[in-house]
């Protein structure tokens, strides 16, 4: 049973930190495109990053600064560029922001961290951005704050969240932003993702926590197989609740890693629901392997799977796509143990096919495509491959032509 509850805020809920979002004018739509999130102490950092080879300038920053010290006070997010691919100039702009957001709150550059999203190959804008830099400080405020919005570029909405937890008769909140709708996939998926948190937990045990709730929740989304340059995780922790600091594995550890956990599988489903194109999210079930990596393994594979995507935005329930693509997963498993659902009705037992109504399996796609955003708009898809422990689960999306048209003229 879940031991905490959701809270206003989103990423300043947790005490000790603000958060702002302006227009500079680095999109040229006009929209906000700046946001700065700033810890009122030094807080204990960690960051999960993309696996591509071609990494931003703002990824390459952020892994060295947390390589000579895991700690930070702020996180600079720019929309509009993606500063990836940019070469020297590139890494300069980096340096350059850090400073500037240094100077501006009167804190070293080495204790702010960079995210940049946008077009790949694109520089920052600098000017606007050093311009906007002393205006997004100026309104950093503890309430309700626009750096969700700052953040997007295809999203259609914003995504945000915040829970509370007690821990020693004290509350402990953890509070967090994303943003992403396509290049996503999963060794982190353009995903951008901010993490408060007023606990105090030791660097090493942060950061594992950090790199676990990843696995279960980012690492678990895929819209369109494409895994951006600019994929960023980043938790900041300050200890600012005033709870004993957790510094080793135990009953605390393991309540907070457990709602650092849902926080980042919230902002997760949020990325996939809101996939470039979408009209439903799916969730793919996978069980009975031989452990939860494997199941994990063959849920995404699913989940990733253009065919089973293109079946569902079709209202097609064409199982064998469900079958092909489990079997092709790279998960060892006798088919005659192979059980598939869509949702409450069964399609496959232990190998076999079943009779079902085609037409109420389709009017089931139907539904959910026509649901609201965060109610009732979930295929499920449960994938059963034999009776071991394993359990994963992983999020996507229906392929729609609408994601063609949007990545077909993205930067004319």
């Amino acid at each position: 049973m879940a031991t905490w509850q959701t809270v206003s805020g989103g990423i300043t809920a947790p005490k000790g930190f603000r958060a702002a979002g302006i227009a500079a004018g680095l999109k040229p739509s006009g929209a906000k495109d700046l946001a700065l999130i700033v810890s009122d102490v030094d807080a204990i950092a960690a960051g999960v990053f993309t696996t591509n080879q071609v990494s931003a300038a703002c990824v390459d920053y952020c892994r060295q600064r947390l390589a000579a010290k895991a700690s930070a006070r702020a996180i600079l997010c720019n929309a509009g560029q993606a500063n990836a691919a940019t070469g020297d100039g590139g890494w300069q702009d980096a340096q350059d922001s850090a400073q500037a957001v240094g100077d501006a709150l009167g804190i070293s550059p080495d204790a702010v961290l960079l995210a940049s999203t946008g077009v790949i190959g694109q520089r920052i804008r600098m000017e606007p951005l050093k311009a906007g830099i002393p205006v997004v400080v100026e309104q950093l405020t503890a309430g309700e704050n626009e750096a969700a919005r700052a953040i997007m570029t295809t999203d259609l909405v914003s995504k945000s969240i915040a829970l509370e937890t007690m821990m020693d008769g004290r509350p402990v909140r953890i509070g967090g932003i994303s943003k992403g709708s396509g290049m996503i996939h999963p060794n982190m998926a353009t995903m951008l993702a901010f993490v408060t948190c007023d606990a105090a937990v030791s660097p090493p045990l942060w950061q594992e926590m950090l790199s676990r709730a990843a696995d279960k929740s980012f690492n678990q989304i895929t819209v369109d197989g494409d895994t951006s340059t600019n994929d960023s995780l980043v938790a900041l922790a300050n200890g600012e609740s005033r709870t004993p600091a957790i510094t080793a594995p135990g009953a605390a550890a393991d309540q907070l890693e457990a709602m650092l956990t849902q926080v980042c599988i919230h902002l997760a489903k949020a990325i996939a629901r809101d996939g470039e194109g979408a009209t439903c999210l799916v969730e793919v079930t996978a069980t009975g392997a031989a452990n939860d990596k494997s199941a994990r393994q063959i849920a995404r594979t699913v989940a990733g799977s253009s065919l089973v995507k293109s079946a569902v935005f079709g209202r097609d329930p064409n199982w064998g796509r469900i079958a092909g693509a489990a079997g092709r997963a790279g998960v060892a498993f006798d088919q005659s143990d192979l059980d598939i659902y869509l949702g409450d009705v069964q399609l496959l037992r232990e190998g076999q096919p079943l009779p079902f109504d085609r037409a109420a399996a389709s009017g089931y796609l139907k539904q959910a495509a026509a649901g609201d955003y965060l109610k009732d708009d979930t295929v499920a898809i449960a994938v059963k491959v034999g009776h071991g422990p394993g359990h994963g689960i992983a999020w996507g999306c229906d392929l729609s032509y609408d994601y063609v048209k949007i990545n077909a003229d993205y930067t004319t």
